[in-house]
């Protein structure tokens, strides 16, 4: 499977993005999906996962109430609709899919699937 993720660009504080991830190769509907975002000099974070199916989604605390994951498997592709941007949120954002329990779905190296990033810098 490979994810193409796209829809980053610069935004104001206060103001939105919708990224999308795409699949190709196979489909998104067996995998857990999930976005993670990487800053200049930091780690690797976890920021929204969504279940097969959509039934089930989790947020890190900084995003929880601005951010919204959702899935649309009929069009192979995952969603991160990100409102009331932050400079903090400025980041390259990546998607991810992979097979695992809930319980470990915020863990990175639990993804075999990885998107090539895309850049959202946020501006004040």
């Amino acid at each position: 499977v490979q994810l193409q993720a796209s829809g980053g660009g610069l935004a104001q504080v206060g103001g939105s993005l919708r990224l999308s991830c795409a699949a190709s190769g196979g489909t998104l509907r067996s995998y857990v999906m999930a976005w993670f975002r990487q800053a200049p000099g930091k780690e690797r974070e976890f920021i929204a996962v969504i279940s097969r199916g959509g039934s089930g989604t989790a947020y890190t605390d900084s995003v929880k109430g601005r951010f919204t994951i959702s899935r649309a498997d009929a069009k192979n592709t995952v969603y991160l609709q990100m409102n009331a941007l932050k400079p903090e949120d400025t980041a390259v954002y990546y998607c991810a899919a992979g097979s695992m329990a809930w319980s470990a779905s915020q863990n990175d190296y639990m993804y075999y699937y990885w998107g090539q990033g895309t850049q959202v810098t946020v501006s004040s």
